[in-house]
């Protein structure tokens, strides 16, 4: 029965104890190795011991007195973390240490040496090159370039300061000591990289500062000793030319992981503008066809001009939608690159992320007006904008141009004076007949019914010059 029992015991049991050992064991570091500085928590405080979680199946031990402060206290308790070296590593213990210090000796020294264990120093003065460093009662040397991984100014600050040292040199019997910090700093952060690039995932967000900006995009670091780029097309949803437009070196930035390239050295990508979301989400809630809005102009095609609404959004102003007033054959004619112009939105495509604009009819349409400013028989001067083989282009105002048709200039009692006319002449006209659906308007040329206008027109020249005038003299002179 007690074998029935044990064998239920097993079956009910074996799978839950499996389980527990593998829950209590997976998080367990296996690489602990000599000289490994390592962050854990105190288990419990003994009497000459102290025993502390090193993050794998065997606890670690160091000395309590060793973490006595000057009054002979210990200013730890249980649960807290503490930062220490492994000095040693056996099958069932693993002491740790602060760094080796005291006076242990040259074996002390020797063993630190071979083993790369850390021992801890005393910088006592600034010397030629370096600094002299007193370490377990032997002057050692540690040269300016070793002092730590970022050059400072102010060497000073590290006199009368005690810092952990790895021994790159020990010659003579401990006659020829050096030290270095910044070996045994770059080794913590290599460590530290190691771990953060295990942890760090695509689609992760961090905080980050802007270390270097080239053209094609700008460095971040992310952690320290830690950089990712942001492409360019990746910095704003809106155009840039250079990311020097919106950063600068030191700027804190928020990022997102969006690729990670293994090799020899990670390669990191990341983007600013995917935590902003996609402005053409909902496009149609920011801006509506019909409304009139401004905008900056980013760049200028052959067909049309391109302005951006607001960052990542544009629109597109063909080059029909330029000018009521003018003929356009350039976008340049009318606007330049950087420009802040007002346009009407006329179609929001939001699927095929197309926006029509127009500047002209933000400008306003002049023929809207035009039945209230002109009216059939009404006498006027126009300038003679081109001529055609049906007729001649007179424009009355900008925007609004009326036809002289070719009959109208036949009928004239001196058509050679109308065809003598260059375009930029003005010449006196009269209003015919008004279709401003159609936007037209039919002119004729101040007759012999109208002599007093042509009187007006020749009066008007200060100096009538070449034929035109002559002819003009001579008309008006026979009607007399």
């Amino acid at each position: 029965m007690s074998e029935d029992f044990s064998d239920k015991t097993k079956a009910n049991n074996g799978d839950s104890f499996a389980e527990l050992l593998e829950s209590y064991t997976s998080g367990m570091r296996e690489d602990v190795r000599v000289g490994d500085r390592i962050r854990g928590e105190i288990l419990s405080i003994g009497n000459e011991s102290v025993f502390v979680d090193t993050g794998t199946k065997i606890d670690g031990v160091i000395d309590k007195e060793e973490l006595l402060n000057e009054k002979g206290e210990l200013p730890y308790k249980e649960g807290d973390v503490l930062e220490l070296y492994v000095v040693s590593f056996q099958s069932n213990e693993i002491r740790l240490s602060k760094a080796l210090s005291g006076s242990g000796g040259l074996k002390a020294l020797d063993d630190a040496y071979h083993q790369g264990i850390p021992v801890e120093g005393k910088v006592k003065g600034q010397i030629k090159g370096g600094f002299h460093v007193e370490t377990m009662g032997k002057r050692a040397f540690c040269p300016l370039s070793q002092i730590d991984m970022i050059k400072l100014e102010d060497l000073g600050q590290y006199v009368g300061k005690s810092y952990p040292f790895l021994i790159t040199q020990f010659e003579d019997r401990g006659r020829n000591i050096v030290l270095s910090r910044a070996e045994l700093l770059k080794r913590e952060q290599e460590k530290a990289i190691k771990a953060f690039l295990q942890d760090l995932r695509v689609d992760d967000e961090r905080e980050g500062r802007v270390t270097r900006l080239m053209p094609y995009g700008a460095f971040v670091e992310i952690f320290p000793g830690v950089e990712g780029m942001v492409h360019i097309s990746e910095i704003s949803w809106s155009r840039l030319e250079n990311p020097a437009e919106v950063l600068r070196v030191g700027d804190p930035v928020r990022i997102r992981v969006i690729g990670m390239e293994e090799g020899e050295n990670v390669k990191i990508s990341l983007s600013m503008k995917q935590l902003e979301g996609d402005p053409w989400e909902n496009v149609e809630r920011k801006v509506g066809e019909g409304e009139k809005v401004k905008g900056k102009v980013t760049r200028c095609t052959s067909f049309g001009a391109f302005v951006e609404l607001f960052p990542g959004v544009e629109g597109l102003v063909h080059i029909s939608e330029m000018s009521y007033t003018k003929r356009v054959l350039k976008p340049e004619e009318v606007v330049s690159v950087g420009e802040t112009v007002p346009v009407v939105v006329k179609e929001i495509d939001p699927v095929r992320r197309r926006i029509s604009l127009s500047i002209k009819d933000a400008e306003g349409d002049p023929w809207l007006e035009v039945q209230e400013r002109y009216k059939a028989g009404q006498s006027l001067e126009g300038t003679l904008e081109r001529k055609e083989k049906f007729g001649y282009f007179v424009s009355l105002e900008p925007g609004v141009t009326g036809l002289l048709p070719v009959s109208k200039i036949k009928n004239f009692h001196k058509p050679s004076l109308i065809e003598k006319l260059k375009e930029g002449d003005r010449l006196p006209v009269f209003i015919e007949k008004i279709n401003a659906g159609e936007r037209k308007i039919t002119l004729g040329p101040a007759d012999s019914e109208d002599e007093e206008h042509w009187r007006r027109f020749v009066k008007s020249e200060e100096k009538p010059s070449g034929i035109l005038g002559e002819k003009l003299k001579e008309a008006l002179k026979k009607k007399e």
